[in-house]
């Protein structure tokens, strides 16, 4: 399989190296597009002096734009498996092979879920509460059991690469694809997997906002559920 590991990165400059090289050691069968997102650090620098394409977007677009522009890169090249690999270190290569095997044979999507397995990964009260609110919604919404919505460690297949290059949420994208694949008739697959907390820089998920981030996002998906595609 020819397999684009798509890296969104925004002031990630403290954690990017550490991403490439564990993809680089872990993963070498993926070819690396960083998508730098205006970045106001050395992010693009660093990521460029290890060899890797990026992308330089002129300005903070925000992740779903990002991410969106790696699609279309897949889309445009006929890649088989775009895989979703964020630049902020909580993601392992080494868990790629859990989310890579069912893709395109049993799912459209795999998302690889911190929640799922038997491993307890530490988040904060509030965006926990927030996760599991979110799982519910999506979960009934969809008919199929999602314990991680927010996971931004997943894999595509072929239809979800050719949907999203065209159509990807831009406000809250992980949540709001799920529902966009849903009314797309893709395929769901949800996996456990090992994630590690993030090593540096900071979430732009805050605990005063993250009770503001939970009725939006909310509102968002019942929106979304609403609209015809």
């Amino acid at each position: 399989m020819d397999i684009l590991v798509i890296t969104p990165a925004f002031n990630e400059a403290k954690n990017i190296e550490g991403v490439i090289n564990d993809l680089k050691e872990n993963f070498p069968q993926g070819k690396i597009i960083v998508i730098n997102d205006g970045s106001k650090d050395n992010t693009s620098l660093r990521a460029k002096s290890l060899g890797v394409n990026v992308i330089d977007l002129p300005y903070n677009l925000g992740i779903g734009s990002a991410v969106q522009t790696g699609f279309i890169i897949a889309d445009r090249e006929d890649y088989d498996v775009a895989i979703q690999f964020d630049g902020d270190g909580q993601h392992m290569a080494k868990e790629i092979k859990k989310i890579l095997e069912p893709v395109n044979r049993e799912a459209d999507i795999v998302i690889g879920s911190r929640f799922s397995g038997v491993h307890y990964y530490k988040m904060p009260f509030m965006r926990r509460v927030g996760s599991h609110l979110f799982s519910l919604v999506i979960s009934t919404a969809c008919n199929n059991k999602i314990t991680d919505t927010t996971s931004g460690f997943r894999a595509y297949g072929k239809k979800a690469i050719k949907l999203f290059s065209s159509h990807y949420p831009e406000d809250y994208p992980e949540v709001e694809a799920l529902i966009l694949a849903y009314k797309k008739k893709l395929s769901l697959k949800e996996v456990p997997v090992n994630m590690r907390p993030r090593s540096g820089g900071r979430s732009s998920i805050t605990p005063l906002n993250s009770i503001y981030y939970m009725i939006k996002v909310i509102l968002a998906v019942f929106v979304d559920l609403l609209k015809k595609y």
